[in-house]
């Protein structure tokens, strides 16, 4: 008989089960983070709609502290979309798999990155370091990127400073629209874009579904997708085309992205509202650089904001406008802008510095055969104009390679 000075105590078997129950919601099952590597990454990642990943490295202290962090957020997010190949959480160890880190030019830790469909986005997350707002921004990342249009005339109001794409589908379950769908996931941080279906996309399907670019400017004339709607990669091709420019303006809020893509600059500075400068500097770049596209980032910067990278090239505002090209190593300076249209100038600027002859310059002066006789050779090596775009936009809690190297 139990002893009457423990009257209300349950039996050891329902004691049992009120631990196990009280540690299940407490400790709630965790879910497994994936790890990925040479042998998985490309399945796992092409077969998820969305895919956080994680690169990081276990010396890191910042990669440490943000394992808890990520893997909570993995959580709360798998409870919203249970679905494995809706949302993935994913990590890469990047000194156990540094090949993986060289693919997708990983120079800190820890790093974000976001992929749809096994394609990286070019914005990486740089977002607060909290379940609660990683949560957010996966969220963010699975809402819907088209706008249903429900009246034509909501075309004609459009903001005609964005930069707009506009489909026309004679209805939404259709491989057409899944296509449109899937391009605007990827660039809808560059072009805003909105759909119409039915009845009220009629008298815009004369020749079937069409999608249609609407470029900045009241006056600009539309632009008509001619390939095939169902061609993830000519459809995709075209879009960016239109959405991404082909010179860029670099910011604080930007310019460790833009760097991260790997490419050097080609960069104007000029004044705010000096838009001549730049209008010519486009036309030129269009012009004589076209070919050059995807070997250097064409950009324009703001000569107040960025009077340090200017410093560093012996320039200031007012000597702008001012063409240069930082490599990340050093900073070359293209000699006079107004020799911007002189034909080929600008091109040759940028192959001089595809065949290292703007590297050997910048060390030991002119090349002897662009030096007259009798002329001596200029040592540049005594004020070195170096990189400063790389260090353009550090963010908080990162360990950054190119920042130890600079210490050490």
């Amino acid at each position: 008989m139990r002893p009457a000075i423990f009257p209300l105590l349950p039996d050891p078997g329902c004691l049992l089960l009120i631990l196990l129950l009280v540690s299940w919601l407490f400790n709630p099952t965790r879910t497994e983070i994936t790890s990925l590597d040479s042998g998985n990454i490309d399945d796992i990642l092409n077969n998820a709609d969305v895919a956080l990943v994680n690169f990081y490295a276990d010396w890191c202290r910042f990669s440490q502290m943000l394992h808890p962090i990520f893997e909570e957020a993995s959580n709360v997010i798998k409870e919203e979309y249970p679905d494995k190949n809706q949302v993935v959480f994913a990590r890469v160890d990047c000194d156990q798999h540094s090949d993986i880190a060289q693919r997708y030019r990983i120079s800190k830790y820890p790093t974000l990155k976001l992929f749809r469909n096994g394609m990286m986005m070019k914005r990486e997350y740089r977002g607060q370091r909290s379940v609660t707002a990683i949560a957010d921004y996966i969220r963010q990342q699975k809402s819907n990127p088209i706008r249903e249009v429900q009246d034509l005339e909501e075309i004609s109001s459009l903001d005609r400073s964005r930069r707009n794409i506009v489909g026309y589908f004679e209805q939404k379950d259709s491989d057409n629209y899944r296509t449109f769908e899937r391009v605007a996931n990827i660039l809808h941080d560059d072009c805003v874009f909105l759909s119409a279906f039915g009845a009220i996309s009629k008298a815009e399907r004369f020749s079937g579904d069409n999608v249609i670019y609407k470029p900045p400017g009241e006056n600009a004339p539309d632009m008509v997708y001619l390939g095939s709607l169902t061609n993830f990669d000519l459809i995709y091709a075209w879009t960016q085309d239109k959405c991404v420019p082909l010179v860029r303006e670099i910011t604080f809020e930007n310019g460790e992205e833009l760097t991260e893509e790997g490419l050097p600059f080609l960069i104007l500075f000029h004044m705010k509202d000096d838009l001549e400068s730049l209008e010519k500097f486009q036309q030129e770049v269009a012009r004589q650089l076209i070919s050059e596209k995807g070997t250097i980032n064409f950009l324009h910067a703001d000569c107040d904001k960025f009077r340090h990278p200017l410093l560093h090239i012996q320039k200031t505002p007012a000597d702008c406008p001012v063409i240069a090209i930082d490599s990340f190593r050093h900073m070359y300076v293209f000699p006079d802008f107004s020799d911007l249209s002189v034909p080929g100038k600008l091109k040759q600027f940028v192959l001089d510095l595809h065949s290292g002859k703007l590297h050997r310059e910048f060390h030991h002066g002119p090349d002897p055969t662009d030096v007259a006789p009798g002329q001596p050779i200029q040592d540049l090596a005594s004020s070195p104009p170096e990189s400063s775009f790389q260090k353009l936009a550090p963010s908080e809690h990162r360990y950054t390679l190119l920042r130890e190297k600079d210490e050490l």
